[in-house]
């Protein structure tokens, strides 16, 4: 198998924050111009979300630069330490896919229960990712 595999779901990982953040762009300009907010008075977080109330692609993007941290050096490690074998691919994948419908929900019906299903499951995904590379690494 090509090592190489395991950077195509961090590359999938990369695009989907690029395109929260270019929603989160969209949708806080557009409120922005809608409300005629004067942009020093959203200088400071508790400011923004004072006054930015439509917030969901920013809390997602947020979630992005969260737990997806742990899942790049993941990537990382599997690749450096020749352990990208079908098992850890499948679950980088798993965990792409996961927090892919995490963000479509969390950016448009914000269904929370719907929400957090993906969200746990893509935890899980990922935190099995580690233990499959914690055990490889003790050998």
């Amino acid at each position: 198998m090509d090592a190489r595999l395991i950077f195509w779901p961090a590359v999938v990982m990369v695009a989907q924050t690029l395109t929260v953040q270019m929603r989160m762009l969209h949708v806080r300009t557009a409120q922005i111009k809608r409300e005629g907010i004067r942009l020093q008075s959203i200088a400071t977080s508790a400011a923004a979300a004072a006054r930015l109330t439509e917030s969901a692609p920013a809390d997602n993007f947020r979630n992005l630069l969260e737990l997806p941290v742990l899942f790049y050096l993941a990537v990382v490690v599997a690749f450096l330490t020749a352990q990208v074998n079908w098992l850890t691919l499948t679950l980088a994948w798993v965990f792409a896919a996961l927090r892919i419908a995490h963000s479509l929900i969390h950016c448009t019906n914000n269904r929370v229960l719907h929400r957090f299903y993906a969200y746990f499951a893509s935890s899980m995904a990922l935190w099995a990712l580690w233990a499959v590379l914690a055990f490889g690494l003790l050998k």
